[in-house]
């Protein structure tokens, strides 16, 4: 590689539909930033009925976008893969081992995987129970781009990657943005049902909730069970669009950050609705996990809360409006879609150096 622009095929869970998993908005993001740097992106996307029923994928620009049905299928994009500069491979990539070994062959420049899910994927590939990749297939990347940094890259390193290197979330800064919107709630969440990150919204949420009967509150996201006791203050949204985030985050006063218990566990692993939330200038409380301090510094761009106790103390407190913009300051500056197009960038080209170094 060179400081040409590159093309890139990228293969994913799905760019189309936001519908249930948060993989859609990251590519987005990643995409159109790499679109806007000068380099010519392909995303296949496995064709599936849950997806296709729920797409939400605005006009690609300046990217492409394709569906297969079939891994058999994926011989018709055979030569734009094999003339491709990088070949990426995503998490959760339907037919994953057949797929990744129906390409190696296929790949003339770098093999990279993306895994946008690492601490999930480290705690399944240690149980031996991981549905998208395998120890054996670690080896035939050139490159393992994770989610998450610190402490995963080294486990990535000993279960077999060749290389591991951080390539965190990233936000699309032109639709994240502060915005004039009524107020209409003091504390939000926007997420997928998940059992894991339920004991963190009942006591960073719905308790407070409990507790604040004065204050509005609002959960956006699928798949929550009937059986939840939601206070009468509130507000039950089942899904919200992408092209809706920015006003959602921009309706409440603070909106809540939880962790899934492996990402908290294993630290150094922003979501994407962190910086979604950073971008729009919109506080932030969230719980703790080692390496959110390096990202947005406590108290200054971030409320830390440990406990119920915390966030009610926010609520209730005068506020600091300059949490909320001293996060959006950090994002725009290192955590755009732009800024991490260049951080692929730059990864593919140390992954392509290092390789040629050890011939």
């Amino acid at each position: 590689m060179t400081d040409r622009p590159l093309t890139i095929v990228i293969l994913g869970l799905t760019v189309s539909s936001s519908w249930g998993n948060g993989h859609a908005t990251t590519y987005r993001a990643l995409l159109e930033g790499l679109a806007a740097e000068g380099h010519e992106v392909l995303f296949l996307e496995r064709d599936r009925p849950w997806y296709a029923s729920h797409r939400d994928l605005p006009e690609p620009q300046g990217w492409r976008f394709a569906l297969y049905d079939s891994v058999a299928e994926l011989e018709g994009w055979g030569t734009e893969i094999a003339n491709a500069d990088a070949v990426i491979a995503g998490s959760y990539l339907p037919e994953a081992e057949e797929v990744i070994r129906q390409l190696r062959p296929w790949v003339r420049g770098t093999f990279a995987f993306y895994d946008i899910d690492t601490p999930v994927t480290l705690e399944a590939l240690e149980a031996g129970s991981c549905e998208y990749l395998t120890p054996e297939l670690l080896p035939l990347f050139d490159t393992y781009l994770s989610f998450s940094g610190g402490r995963a890259l080294d486990k990535l390193l000993a279960l077999g990657a060749r290389r591991a290197a951080p390539l965190y979330c990233s936000v699309d800064a032109q639709r994240y943005r502060p915005m004039e919107v009524p107020r209409k709630w003091d504390l939000g969440y926007l997420g997928t049902y998940s059992p894991d990150r339920q004991p963190g919204l009942e006591a960073l949420l719905i308790e407070p909730a409990r507790r604040l009967p004065q204050k509005r509150f609002v959960v956006a996201g699928p798949q929550y069970p009937g059986d939840i006791d939601w206070p009468e203050n509130v507000e039950r949204i089942e899904h919200l669009g992408p092209a809706d985030h920015a006003a959602f985050y921009n309706a409440q006063a603070y909106t809540l950050n939880i962790t899934r218990s492996a990402m908290r566990a294993l630290g150094h692993s922003p979501s994407v609705r962190l910086f979604e939330a950073a971008a729009c200038g919109t506080p932030i409380i969230s719980d703790r996990w080692e390496g959110l301090g390096e990202l947005l510094p406590e108290s200054e761009a971030i409320v830390i809360a440990d406990g119920t106790e915390d966030v009610v103390a926010a609520l209730t407190g005068e506020g600091d409006a300059r949490i909320g913009q001293r996060a959006r300051e950090i994002v725009l500056a290192g955590h755009t879609g732009r800024a991490r197009a260049r951080d692929l960038v730059a990864r593919l080209h140390e992954a392509t150096a290092q390789a040629e170094e050890a011939l």
